[in-house]
């Protein structure tokens, strides 16, 4: 063999070589982090779960074929959502579903580059989440529960079902971006209509919620209308 041959078969191969080596390798499967604000028994839960897969399933991705899911059920619990985000982000995944606000907050607090994509969010823009509705920049993108402004018209609502009401209270979750933002929708209304709203703060526990309903039904002067409670949860 000639030389100028015997170069040019070593260089050919030498250029073929990484074709061959990832050829033999196995294809890496995409990874999908799913962080639910439900729990793993939860028939809601399970149920937008299950809808996730179809779809997917339907758009020609498979779970254990072609992608892989790895879901974790966090329960709305913010000290649960984040040891999950930092377990689910440190699996590498290419894209993660965040149900609820604060599975989006814990999954940012440990990631600002990860593609996020949300749902059951009340605000993301006054959650800090996005920078408009029109564009959302950054990393996150989404589908919104609500406007805060029904928090609003919810008072509206009570103040013409009870005229007579001036006091009333929000019960909410201060853990919850979405329900302070929401809460202070809900004061903006309150001022014209003349009422006055006072904030009660509970971590979802049904004995804070009593105690906190209790001591603002015993507080001097003041009226406490059954249709005035609610949660802000986002």
């Amino acid at each position: 063999m000639r030389r100028c041959e015997f170069i040019s078969l070593i260089g050919g191969a030498a250029a073929a070589w990484p074709l061959m080596a990832r050829a033999q390798q196995p294809e890496r499967i995409p990874r999908i982090a799913v962080l639910m604000n439900r729990s793993a028994d939860s028939p809601e839960g399970q149920a937008r779960f299950v809808a996730f897969q179809k779809t997917l399933q339907q758009l020609g991705w498979t779970n254990g074929r072609n992608i892989r899911i790895e879901v974790r059920w966090a329960e709305d619990d913010i000290d649960r959502e984040r040891a999950y985000a930092t377990e689910l982000l440190a699996l590498a995944p290419d894209v993660a579903l965040a149900s609820g606000t604060l599975s989006v907050a814990a999954l940012l607090r440990v990631n600002r580059t990860l593609p996020i994509v949300f749902v059951g969010v009340t605000d993301p823009v006054g959650a800090g989440f996005v920078d408009s509705l029109a564009r959302p920049g950054g990393n996150v993108t989404g589908f919104m529960i609500y406007e805060y402004s029904f928090g609003a018209k919810r008072l509206e609502l009570l103040k013409q079902i009870a005229p007579n009401v001036i006091r009333t209270a929000v019960l909410r979750d201060p853990d919850n971006p979405a329900a302070n933002a929401e809460f202070a929708a809900i004061q903006a209304s309150a001022q014209s209509l003349k009422i006055e709203v006072s904030p009660l703060n509970s971590h979802r526990d049904a004995g804070g919620i009593e105690q906190a309903v209790t001591t603002f039904a015993r507080s001097p002067q003041r009226w406490l209308n059954r249709n005035a409670w609610r949660v802000c949860d986002g």
